[in-house]
């Protein structure tokens, strides 16, 4: 039975028909629980989302329940949280775990069941299909294995696979030059940086040894302290389990997690999540314009700036400098140091930076006034590398929803493809 979700499938063209996906692929059910050192092993993470392609293989050594076994040129899609759109047809005989469901193609060619799976309707209607709030996922024998799938002839599956895949080739090598240029420019606004908050803005300073273990030199007018002697550190605080807790939310107060500082380019400016009273009993309110920098979880030594009262979590430290410290220079300064910090980082089950040890290196003080020039000639400078870096992001955004657009009309027939756009299309791959 048809649905509003395969409205498209009211103007197929001719020649094309449509069935459930269960009677043109069967689902894979074998499985193992035997461990082996293989890298042929996938969990949901290393798939990528929205591009089809792995980021990662690993063994089944440490997996303690039974996995999935695939084969070669089965299509694989992520039934867990379906809008991070995680599919992939297999270059190799594995294992996955049973949160990927293994479809073996057996009335439809395995690239165009790739990206029909990987399509924007596809897709969607998981998303409109998911169950579980916490947990959205799809169900095989209810949801997913009723689709109804467009099915052109077999060549044309063909043809439509062989030219999706030299269009979209073009397209990803576009943004990867895009996001290679983005990262040019974040070497460049990082060098900026690092050159103006350590040696100031006179090229032919004379410059001294600064006995600061992870900056040999400053100039010489320039003092040094601890950092700790000049900034007031706050800890976050929110030990409350489990985290997600709705009796501690919904209130005044806002509550800022580790994501928000690694997002922003400088300054917070919006929040999504709040505490109520009981929220901030057990939490602690950090004051406008604070540097805060988190020191656990896959983003760390990332540093920003509050601009209103927020409440932390214990993975972030705050910073509140006195007035020989220029809040600005002051941010930049954390920025330069990340490398250093990193360094000194603990990695345990969860990589950390302890917040005294923080505290207790030494920085380069340069007087007040100087420390404001060099804030604002670092502004300056790299003012004109973000307006490129948000040009650039913007263009990769138009690509990407492109590329989806693209995928969606070919597998529903609102773009015919032949053999002509074939050859097009492999002329720029």
């Amino acid at each position: 039975m048809r649905s509003e979700h395969d409205s498209f499938l009211d103007a197929l063209p001719d020649g094309w028909t449509f069935d459930r996906l269960k009677d043109v692929v069967s689902l894979r059910n074998e499985k193992t629980a035997v461990a082996s050192d293989e890298e042929d092993y996938l969990e949901l993470e290393d798939l990528e989302s929205g591009t089809g392609r792995i980021l990662n293989r690993r063994n089944t050594l440490e997996v303690e329940s039974a996995v999935t076994l695939f084969k070669k040129d089965d299509v694989l899609f992520g039934k867990l949280r379906p809008y991070l759109e995680k599919y992939y047809q297999a270059e190799f005989d594995g294992k996955c775990t049973g949160e990927i469901l293994a479809f073996k193609p057996e009335r439809i060619e395995s690239r165009f069941l790739f990206y029909c799976i990987g399509s924007r309707w596809f897709i969607e209607r998981c998303n409109a299909l998911a169950y579980g709030a916490k947990m959205p996922r799809v169900s095989w024998p209810t949801q997913l294995a009723q689709f109804n799938i467009p099915l052109p002839p077999s060549p044309e599956q063909v043809l439509i696979g062989s030219y999706l895949d030299a269009s979209c080739a073009a397209i990803d090598a576009a943004v990867g030059a895009k996001r290679r240029q983005l990262e040019t420019l974040d070497a460049l606004r990082r060098n900026v940086i690092q050159e103006s908050v350590t040696k100031g803005l006179d090229p032919n300073v004379e410059m001294r040894d600064s006995a600061i273990d992870w900056l040999p030199e400053i100039p010489k007018g320039w003092n040094k302290a601890k950092l700790k002697r000049h900034v007031e550190m706050i800890r976050g605080q929110f030990t409350i389990r489990p985290r997600n807790d709705p009796a501690y939310y919904d209130g005044p107060y806002p509550f800022i997690q580790t994501g928000s500082i690694s997002a922003a380019d400088k300054f917070i400016t919006e929040f999504t999540q709040t505490l109520n009273e009981d929220g901030l009993r057990i939490s602690k309110l950090f004051p406008t314009d604070t540097v805060v920098m988190t020191i656990t979880g896959a983003k760390i030594a990332e540093v920003a700036v509050t601009t209103f009262e927020a409440c932390f979590p214990d993975s972030i430290v705050g910073f509140v400098p006195d007035h020989r410290l220029n809040r600005d220079y002051l941010y930049y300064l954390l920025v330069a140091m990340k490398p250093a910090l990193l360094r000194a980082m603990v990695v345990t089950t969860q990589p950390n930076i302890n917040y005294v040890q923080i505290g207790g290196n030494y920085i380069p003080l340069p007087p007040v006034r100087e420390q404001e020039s060099i804030a604002k000639h670092i502004e300056q400078r790299i003012q004109g590398i973000r307006e490129i870096q948000k040009s650039l992001n913007e263009q990769i955004a138009t690509l990407t929803a492109y590329r989806k657009s693209l995928i969606h009309e070919c597998v529903t027939g609102q773009r015919r493809v032949t053999e002509a756009h074939l050859k097009h299309a492999q002329s720029y791959a």
